[in-house]
């Protein structure tokens, strides 16, 4: 069992453009079945933590026109705004993820918890102990701005890494915050 931030980010390490959209990942080749590819991954995964940043825009491009939920395990929205859930799976939550912590681990059943996004979340678990990888597909396309991979001073361990289409594939270990240089 492990928390893991499974995700994809473009060279400047942006998760989206300044209208949250993801047209840059959308266009980009990838083999299916490639190194860490997301079907292996979410084989193991027992529970879907997000923001409501993320759970908005799987409403308005995955869940859009009628289609389902695209998750049966349970998910855990960390928001401050009242939303209402569009599936029984979904359960919106206001907390620390430490505070948290119990509740995720007994929803996953000994399977991985997967940190979906946004950035900011994923950088609330690392700061609270509770991100032991970062998954991460680079995409050779740069924004300029949008919605940062993680908005935080940190340092991480390269741990693997390898090709799958057009994206570099590697997978990080958090090592610890990054303290802020001396002012000059």
């Amino acid at each position: 069992m492990a928390f893991r931030y499974y995700t994809a980010t473009t060279l400047d390490g942006f998760l989206a453009d300044d209208r949250d959209s993801l047209d840059w990942l959308l266009s980009q080749p990838l083999e299916e079945s490639g190194p860490m590819n997301y079907d292996d991954f979410f084989r193991q995964v027992g529970v879907a933590v997000m923001g409501a940043t993320t759970y908005r825009w799987l409403l308005d491009h995955e869940v859009s026109d009628g289609k389902p939920w695209p998750y049966e395990i349970p998910t855990f929205v960390f928001t401050h705004r009242s939303l209402t859930p569009v599936s029984d799976t979904i359960t919106v939550v206001n907390g620390k993820p430490a505070d948290l912590r119990d509740r995720l681990l007994a929803a996953a059943d000994g399977r991985d918890i997967w940190v979906v996004g946004g950035g900011d979340l994923a950088a609330q678990f690392a700061e609270a102990g509770m991100l032991d990888d970062i998954v991460v597909s680079i995409a050779p396309v740069t924004l300029g701005s949008g919605r940062p991979l993680f908005p935080r001073r940190y340092d991480f361990e390269l741990q693997e890494f390898a090709r799958n289409g057009a994206f570099l594939c590697a997978r990080y270990s958090p090592v610890g915050p990054r303290s802020a240089p001396a002012q000059v």
